[in-house]
């Protein structure tokens, strides 16, 4: 019997990269060790405003360079301060609209089945005529 991988097939191992050179990644680390913190409190809000972003998300653990542990502890302690109120939900953030495009001759707001306003100022004059009796 024959295997499969007869005569010209190549024997492909892992793929190497020439600029794949062992590199050391520095590991994150952790405020809360830095710190020396023993125990997460959800009234610490200066502790906790470090791992929430400016739109009150949670930061994760990539970012913040917790251990599981460490962020399961943040995030309880970060959802019983919201709820207590001491830190909001979200945060409201207002942006500031641009010029925006152009929008060619019909104005500002787009006078597309917008009424002449020479036939309405003829109807008021009527009506106003008629009531004074002139």
């Amino acid at each position: 019997m024959k295997s499969s991988n007869s005569g010209n097939s190549k024997q492909r191992g892992p793929k190497t990269r020439a600029d794949d050179k062992t590199r050391k990644i520095k590991k994150k680390t952790s405020v809360l060790i830095t710190e020396k913190v023993d125990y997460v409190d959800y009234k610490d809000t200066n502790l906790l405003q470090r791992f929430v972003s400016d739109r009150s998300k949670i930061r994760s653990r990539r970012v913040t360079g917790n251990d599981q542990q460490q962020q399961r502890e943040i995030t309880t302690a970060i959802k019983n301060s919201r709820e207590m109120a001491l830190l909001p939900y979200a945060k409201r953030v207002t942006t500031q609209r641009t010029g925006g495009r152009d929008r060619g001759d019909r104005g500002p707001r787009g006078e597309r089945n917008a009424p002449v306003v020479e036939e309405v100022e003829t109807v008021v004059e009527a009506v106003t005529e008629e009531e004074t009796g002139e």
